[in-house]
């Protein structure tokens, strides 16, 4: 390229940048002035807003300071009322005071005439029985026994007559409603009046196997009392041997184990310790199943496991020839029963009756009554203390506290009095128609005493002479609470006393 072109370049390069500059000079100050000019216009904006946020603001507080002096003005007025109020509440006040003060000053005025008068009245009354006492020439005493006696004389039969009409009516009507009650009670339970037995006597196959029970010096029958913790009895009685222990349950173990042995035939005291174990085994389980076969005819549920299985074991316990897992069972359901017709808790007086009797399972173990026994396992599986105390006096070894424990103790009573349900020896039962017979006799009056109806009545002939017919009635309420007192029974007795005046004349 030539100088020329060089120069001529140069020279037009330095008038576009000079052309360039001068045009983004002349923008810049064009964006200048409209740039001012907006922000003249936001400032000019802004203070109008602000102007009009300051009228408001100041509208507001007017506002607000005229309801504060019209809220004060209010208050003011509420606070005068109220004040108006008081005081009149005060001067109303004031004078119920005045006019109670007034009142109170009469009732004192009013008793002290009133004491003055009964002063009066009494010193009158005094100077009555004094010329009453002069003219009749008789003390207060004497009149009053002398008026007593001519009123028993002339009514004596009109009041004999009431008191029979008010006892019979009386009787009638609790004799009617305990028929229902002991009616619908007993009509809801079903059960056998054959009592169950504890067999202790295993009949033999032949007089041969007690040699082999007995086995070489001894050593079976030792094995067997060891492992049984019960005597086995082995005497001349043909094709018997007995079992003899103080444990039901053990004593059934035995005649379990030995009826195995017996089929088995062999017979040693390796055998002898398995059976026995086996013979547990299978005693354990039935215990186990007739717990929890009791709890659902007794239809009492949530027992713990430990104490159905203690329950189960009154299978093997009788009393009076009285199997005590029935009895007990029957116990729960009449308690049940009388507690719905008496309106007192069903869900206490069936447990209780279930469980009342639970010690007679421990009672050849622990010393002490089965009705304290069965409060202690009670108390040890967590029992409520209504169903503690229901359990414990069902013998009447503590004081009734609740209608429920009344109720099992009549259950109880009823479930061993029914017809069957218990045996009785014929030494006891004399013993017990002698003592009736003896507290008939021990009372003023009584000519002879004769215990009838298998001990349930005693019939009481009197000495007319000595006894009328007032004197009859209270005798038989007399000798009642002493049975009641002395002797125990199931059931009630009878107390029929007899008077009879007999005229005797002999024509010559």
């Amino acid at each position: 390229m030539d100088p020329l072109s060089i120069v001529i370049a140069v020279v037009a390069l330095g008038a576009g940048g000079l052309g360039g500059y001068v045009y983004r000079k002349k923008q810049m100050t064009l964006n200048s002035q409209n740039a001012e000019a907006k922000a003249q216009k936001i400032v000019t904006e802004a203070e109008t807003k602000a102007k009009e946020i300051v009228l408001e603001a100041r509208d507001e507080a007017v506002k607000i300071a005229e309801n504060a002096k019209k809220e004060e003005r209010e208050r003011r007025e509420q606070i005068i009322s109220s004040e108006k109020r008081l005081a009149q509440r005060e001067e109303a006040l004031d004078r119920k005071g005045d006019e109670l003060d007034k009142k109170r000053d009469g009732i004192e005025k009013t008793k002290a005439e009133a004491e003055q008068i009964k002063n009066e009245l009494r010193e009158l009354r005094v100077k009555q029985q004094e010329a009453l006492e002069k003219i009749a020439k008789l003390n207060k005493e004497e009149a009053r026994e002398k008026l007593l006696s001519m009123v028993e004389k002339d009514y004596k039969k009109d009041v004999l007559a009431y008191i029979k009409k008010i006892e019979e009516e009386t009787k009638e009507e609790a004799d009617k409603t305990a028929r229902e009650i002991i009616a619908t009670a007993m009509q809801r339970v079903v059960t056998e009046t054959t009592a169950e037995t504890t067999v202790t006597a295993i009949t033999l196959p032949s007089d041969e196997i007690k040699g082999r029970i007995i086995g070489r010096e001894g050593r079976n029958i030792q094995a067997l009392e060891r492992a049984t913790g019960c005597d086995i009895i082995v005497d001349d009685t043909p094709e018997t041997i007995v079992v003899s222990g103080f444990d039901p349950v053990r004593r059934h173990i035995a005649r379990v184990a030995l009826d195995r042995l017996i089929k088995d035939g062999r017979i040693h005291p390796a055998r002898i310790e398995e059976a026995v174990q086996k013979a547990q085994e299978e005693i354990d389980k039935a215990i186990k199943e007739a717990g929890e076969k009791a709890v659902f005819e007794a239809n009492v549920p949530g027992l713990p496991p430990e104490l159905v299985k203690l329950l189960g074991r009154l299978k093997f316990r009788t009393s009076y020839g009285q199997n005590v897992l029935q009895h007990s069972i029957e116990t729960s359901i009449l308690a049940g029963a009388l507690a719905t017709e008496l309106g007192a808790d069903v869900a206490i007086a069936k447990k209780a009756g279930l469980i009342h009797d639970i010690g007679k399972a421990l009672d050849q173990e622990i010393e002490g009554s089965h009705a304290l026994i069965s409060r202690d396992i009670c108390k040890k599986f967590g029992m409520s203390a209504e169903i503690i105390h229901a359990v414990e006096a069902h013998h009447e070894d503590v004081p009734f506290q609740s209608v429920e424990a009344i109720i099992v103790l009549i259950a109880d009573a009823v479930s061993a009095g029914r017809p069957g349900a218990r045996r009785d020896t014929i030494e006891n039962y004399i013993k017990r128609l002698t003592e009736l017979e003896n507290i008939a006799n021990s009372f003023q009056g009584v000519d002879k005493a004769f215990a009838i109806s298998a001990g349930r009545e005693i019939r009481i002939l009197v000495r007319p002479d000595d006894i009328d017919d007032l004197a009859a009635t209270k005798l038989a309420r007399e000798i009642a609470t002493k049975i009641e007192t002395d002797l125990k029974y199931p059931g009630q007795i009878k107390v029929n006393v007899i008077r009879e005046t007999r005229a005797i004349e002999y024509a010559k």
